[in-house]
């Protein structure tokens, strides 16, 4: 059987803290607490299950901390989680089944992740694979009868195990500012995160967070080391700012670099909010329908899903088209719930 090290970083987690060490306690062989600045009675309520807690001066980074609580781990594997996931009784007992059959060659086991729309900030589905139990030494190996190489490509294997996530509140407010920060300080965003942030803003942003986005990602459309899919992210994001400000030359700029591009779910959408708004529905259908039927999304699954259909029955209300609206309305709620029971 192998044995595993629970790594967390934790903050200002007293509500929820003790819920999920419950939920794993007994399947764990070693616990590690690494807390970043908590206030609160966080630090005495992991001291109930561990004495191996640490603190952790604050950098803004979440990988500095989480690297540092791996860096205390000692067991086989590392599982890293966070203070509002839980493992209920029949995932506790695949978990164990887990730690007596995997095999040592398994570098990363993926999970799957569990009730992420009922308050997630970039989920477009409710349950997805992601890796959460990692190898703490991994061994490099030699392939290969002839021309033989060593192994570089981790082995991942996919589990049965699921882990809720039950969190209080939604992060997006925080998720937002730490992007907003690393862009004032002129950290320049990857491939990833410049993906994350425009995926985030589309799936949780307000008015006032695209504001605060706008300059960001119009420097994106015309950075030249982005590849073609940043690019139109990014034009997605700026096309939705100008519009939600009211800057129509802009918006149709940025929304025909999309279209250029091959178009995508996100700005049809814009396209028929744009002229849902102008008060021309036959042209808003058009938009609507394309981004529900035509296209696909990049960033936010609703866009090719309930958003253009509901666009769509609101636009045949409008015009006094009851019958054609009810079906609209009946398509969006089916596409949620495909959404929802989607892996």
């Amino acid at each position: 059987m192998v044995t595993v090290s629970l790594c967390m970083i934790v903050k200002n987690e007293e509500r929820v803290l003790a819920r999920c060490l419950d939920s794993v306690a007994g399947l764990m062989d070693e616990i590690i607490i690494v807390d970043t600045g908590s206030t609160d009675a966080t630090k005495r309520i992991a001291a109930g299950y561990t004495d191996k807690i640490y603190d952790f001066a604050w950098t803004g980074d979440f990988s500095a901390a989480r690297n540092f609580a791996f860096s205390k781990a000692g067991m086989d594997y590392i599982y890293s989680a966070d203070a509002d996931e839980v493992l209920d009784a029949e995932n506790r007992e695949a978990f164990r089944r887990l730690k007596e059959t995997l095999l040592q060659e398994i570098d990363i086991v993926q999970m799957y992740y569990a009730n992420q729309l009922e308050s997630g900030t970039i989920y477009n589905y409710d349950r997805e694979l992601r890796p959460k139990l990692f190898k703490r030494l991994r061994t490099f190996c030699w392939t290969g009868a002839i021309h033989e190489q060593v192994r570089l490509e981790p082995v991942i294997y996919d589990s049965d195990v699921e882990i809720l996530h039950m969190p209080e509140h939604n992060h997006k407010d925080r998720d937002l500012a730490a992007f907003q920060r690393m862009v004032k300080d002129g950290v320049r965003l990857d491939k990833r995160l410049h993906g994350i942030y425009a995926k985030e803003l589309f799936i949780s942003g307000e008015d006032a967070d695209f504001a605060a986005a706008r300059d960001f990602f119009r420097q994106s459309c015309q950075d030249t080391e982005r590849g073609e899919d940043e690019i139109k992210e990014a034009a997605c994001v700026a096309a939705r700012a100008a519009r939600l400000c009211g800057d129509t030359e802009d918006f149709f700029k940025y929304a025909v670099k999309v279209i250029a591009c091959e178009g995508c779910a996100e700005i049809c959408c814009e396209l028929g909010e744009y002229y849902r708004e102008k008060q021309d529905m036959d042209e808003a259908i058009v938009w609507f329908y394309n981004g529900a039927y035509e296209t696909e999304s990049i960033l936010d699954i609703r866009r090719n899903g309930e958003i253009p259909l509901r666009g769509l029955a609101d636009c045949y209300r409008a015009v006094g088209n009851a019958g054609q609206a009810a079906v609209y309305d009946g398509q969006a709620d089916e596409r949620a719930r495909e959404r929802k029971e989607q892996t």
